[in-house]
């Protein structure tokens, strides 16, 4: 079943699964909270669930750890922007709002009312 995109127009973003190697779950877990996650469709997030599994097995392989697996894996992390370089690639720079308490409400209040009078 496909859910619907959430309230705030977000592709939907299943829980990470239970079998997942923890730093597959980590990472997939991750993106949902990270900027770049709100350019994602639901094939972008099907994607990432495919690369959390590719990791986990890979992770979980031990000493049969695939060189080569870790390259797709890589890859598939830096087409879905995973990292500071690969979004610098694509020219998209992502911007931490400002935390609400480093600014008195107060201040902030006068401000307004002096923009809105054109002050």
């Amino acid at each position: 079943m496909v859910n619907a995109p959430s309230a705030d127009g977000t592709a939907p973003w299943p829980e990470p699964e239970g079998t997942w190697h923890p730093i597959a779950r980590d990472w997939y877990s991750s993106l949902a909270l990270s900027g770049q996650s709100q350019f994602y469709e639901p094939s972008d997030v099907a994607t990432a669930r495919y690369v959390a599994e590719a990791m986990s097995r890979n992770l979980d392989a031990g000493a049969r750890f695939s060189a080569q697996l870790f390259a797709a894996v890589n890859s598939a992390m830096t087409e879905l922007l995973t990292t500071e370089g690969a979004r610098r690639r694509v020219r998209i720079e992502l911007e931490r709002a400002p935390a609400e308490a480093e600014t008195p409400a107060g201040v902030t209040a006068i401000a307004d009312y002096r923009a809105a009078l054109g002050s």
